[in-house]
């Protein structure tokens, strides 16, 4: 089943997932992520944020834009959206920015997750030329590039070293539950280690990048999804 969202994008000669079809190989691999609907038109993501229930985001979605908040000056991501003029104001914005650079690009409409009830983190596969497949395990969200907060495993890995990953790092006390709060599901968040290890490990992927993956007492739901393929001949 994970090699749906890979052969679609091979299909197309392209190296880079959507956000959508990394989301759907991580939901074929058993990770939990958002509710989320893939829209061509404004009218279709306004339809979309009513089933899916205020508040959602809303996000562009192609394979050419991989750094969406950056992007068109911030038009790439828009979150809080709490009514369907919110949510069409969004859309139109992203689908005149794609038109302006040329480029073709749907609509990703999520439900808004409360990042104050966990923690967010970065867990990240990539093939190293030295070592082959690793997992990286850190602090996410906007601080994962300011604090150097991470550990690496070489994948595939086990429960237990993704929870000794997980255990390492600095964020682990508030994961662990900080001055009174819940602390996080650590199982579901090692399963996220470990699945995103044999993910790397198992398929031709160069770069699987989840940031933030939101860990709760509740579980660990990955908000994002970048999948960036290997190279083949065709590519070189």
């Amino acid at each position: 089943m994970t090699d749906g969202p890979i052969a679609a994008a091979r299909a197309d000669g392209r190296r880079t997932l959507t956000e959508a079809e990394g989301k759907r190989l991580l939901a074929d691999a058993g990770l939990d992520t958002p509710p989320f609907a893939v829209c061509a038109t404004a009218a279709e993501a306004v339809e979309a944020g009513a089933d899916i229930g205020y508040p959602v985001v809303v996000k562009v979605s192609s394979p050419s834009v991989t750094h969406k908040s950056e992007w068109a000056d911030g038009a790439g991501v828009a979150v809080g959206m709490e009514s369907a003029d919110d949510v069409r104001a969004a859309a139109e914005r992203i689908f005149d920015a794609a038109t302006e650079r040329d480029i073709d690009a749907d609509v990703l409409v999520e439900a808004a997750m409360d990042l104050d009830a966990g923690t967010e983190i970065l867990v990240g596969g990539l093939r190293d030329p030295s070592f082959g497949p690793v997992v990286v395990t850190g602090l996410g969200g906007v601080f994962s590039e300011v604090f150097a907060d991470t550990s690496h495993r070489i994948a595939p890995v086990t429960r237990a070293e993704a929870r000794a990953a997980i255990a390492e790092l600095q964020v682990a006390d508030l994961l662990a539950g900080y001055r009174g709060s819940d602390a996080a599901d650590l199982d579901a968040l090692a399963d996220v280690v470990v699945t995103v290890g044999d993910l790397v490990a198992d398929h031709p992927i160069a770069e699987l990048d989840l940031n933030p993956v939101l860990a709760s007492s509740d579980g660990a739901v990955a908000l994002d999804a970048l999948v960036v393929l290997e190279e083949t001949e065709a590519d070189r």
